[in-house]
């Protein structure tokens, strides 16, 4: 289907790799200019590199930390100096460390709150009045099943994140009708942080190592098996795309009906 993104641009931030990276790749692959980020240079031209190849779209990318505002505010001006404006804003961020409450200090709950819901504040108020510019604005924000049914050892992700989608929808209202806003769910996706958290749960003794871990993940799955990054990059390639046009303000789970509510 041809998603009409031909020539959009599009922002897409912690998206050297991940989930980020993933709906960077949807949305090159649809034909949008797109922007990467991420912290670790090589990372991120290995991965601009890597989409460059297949992109239907023009691809670059610009070093930021999105816990800086200063940051965030010149990959704003980076994006829109180089496509010539910003029609599509996709926020991620890597998830906080598996912890429990007995582990968490007040720093760790700082940090993880700059991470996961600063970073989308700074970055939606400095790309607000070039979406409104744009005659296609969207806002797709990348949160977490935890928003709905909170994950065992994820005590952070699933306090936090719940205020992304408080943000979402809010803003889906206030910014209507030019900017439509949307989140999507993951739900257990094979991802470098997947395995940082299977390995973490090793660790606990909750599971007897990596494989258990994959396949006790899996169990809990209808779809019998976890889910593919770019399953979830195309989802925010539609909902960015004009097909979703009257589409705002929802949470779109991507979990292989893993969620029970």
């Amino acid at each position: 289907m041809d998603l009409d993104l031909d020539g959009n641009s599009a922002l897409v931030t912690a998206s050297s790799s991940g989930l980020g990276f993933a709906s960077a790749q949807a949305l090159a692959a649809a034909g949008a200019n797109v922007m990467l980020c991420g912290r670790d240079e090589e990372r991120l031209e290995n991965a601009r590199a890597e989409l460059a190849e297949t992109a239907a779209g023009e691809v670059l990318a610009t070093p930021a930390d999105i816990t800086d505002p200063d940051d965030v505010t010149h990959l704003v001006s980076e994006t829109v100096d180089a496509f010539g404006g910003l029609d599509h804003l996709v926020t991620s961020a890597g998830g906080p460390p598996s912890t429990t409450f007995l582990e968490t200090d007040e720093q760790d709950w700082y940090q993880t709150y700059d991470l996961l819901v600063m970073s989308v504040v700074w970055t939606v108020e400095e790309s607000r009045e070039h979406l409104l510019d744009s005659d296609y604005g969207t806002i797709t924000c990348i949160t977490s099943r935890t928003v709905r049914e909170v994950a065992d050892g994820l005590l952070l992700s699933n306090s936090v994140r719940r205020s992304v989608s408080g943000l979402v929808k809010t803003i889906s209202r206030e910014f209507a009708p030019e900017i439509r806003a949307n989140a999507v769910l993951p739900g257990t996706i094979e991802t470098a942080r997947i395995e940082e958290l299977v390995e973490a749960n090793v660790e606990r003794g909750i599971y007897d190592d990596y494989e258990d871990g994959l396949a006790a993940l899996a169990d809990e799955i209808p779809m019998d098996r976890l889910g593919e990054p770019r399953e979830l990059g195309d989802i925010v390639a539609v909902l960015s795309s004009p097909r979703s046009s009257f589409v705002t303000g929802v949470e779109v789970p991507i979990d292989g009906g893993l969620m029970r509510s």
